[in-house]
């Protein structure tokens, strides 16, 4: 039997990719869902009112079904990333719960990466048979929003104790490995922002989110029990890294 080319190898990982972020939205709606059941135990509301949330998870359920049936993928693409940019925007300003600055920066930038994730999709990139050309408007914004998040990765890393303890704790070599760490991400979001070697950069970031997300996402006592993260909260953000992987394989293996 012979081995798959590499055209082959590129294909499969695009299109798991896509299998990823167009199933984002299920793993995000029961995350929430369970989030909101473990608050209402001690009587603390959810981020959004009771009944705009139901429709905004309805929204989010039904665009992730269409998109993962290949159904006008690129229309419900740019509606999820719509409903997730609302849901959001109106989580920040009901401030019905209260996160400290570093938490709400972790939570908002992956938010913003997603519906960066969701243009690209939107864009074309990812389709197995690509019937239209990109729309190359949508899939630059979508990687302007993925730089954001980087610059906010270096932010925390420089200004968020709990984040550079959670690094700390798991890469050798102490304050120097963080550093280049900084400097890794600092260099991937100018890739991302300006436009250029951005394959490039999606394949080196596709080696490393896993890492962070196994080893410092993955660190569950230490956000539940040091950090005071909700422990639904934190595995919802765990799945905003997933999708994030997912968008960035796309933009990986689908020049």
């Amino acid at each position: 039997m012979a081995a798959p080319s590499s055209k082959q190898v590129l294909r499969f990982f695009c299109q798991f990719g896509a299998f990823i972020l167009t199933r984002f939205g299920f793993w995000n709606c029961f995350t929430m869902l369970m989030l909101f059941a473990e608050r209402a135990d001690v009587k603390r509301k959810p981020d959004i009112p009771i009944p705009y949330l139901y429709f905004d998870m309805g929204v989010s359920v039904l665009c992730a079904s269409f998109m993962s049936f290949g159904v006008k993928r690129r229309w419900f693409a740019l509606g999820a990333a719509l409903q997730l940019a609302i849901s959001s925007y109106a989580s920040h300003v009901g401030e019905q719960v209260h996160y400290t600055d570093w938490l709400k920066v972790r939570m908002y930038s992956r938010a913003l990466a997603v519906i960066g994730g969701f243009l690209v999709l939107a864009s074309g990139a990812g389709e197995l048979y690509r019937q239209k050309h990109r729309t190359r408007s949508l899939q630059s914004t979508g990687q302007v929003f993925i730089g954001v998040y980087l610059i906010c990765m270096v932010y925390s890393l420089q200004h968020s104790k709990e984040d550079r303890m959670a690094y700390l704790n798991h890469i050798p070599g102490g304050e120097m490995a963080l550093m280049l760490l900084v400097l890794l991400f600092g260099t991937l979001a100018l890739a991302f922002l300006s436009g250029y070697y951005v394959q490039l950069a999606s394949q080196i970031l596709a080696v490393v989110l896993p890492f962070v997300l196994l080893f410092i996402d993955g660190n569950m006592g230490y956000w539940h029990n040091s950090c005071h993260v909700e422990f639904w909260n934190q595995l919802k953000l765990m799945g905003h890294h997933v999708g994030i992987f997912g968008a960035v394989l796309i933009l990986a293996t689908d020049a």
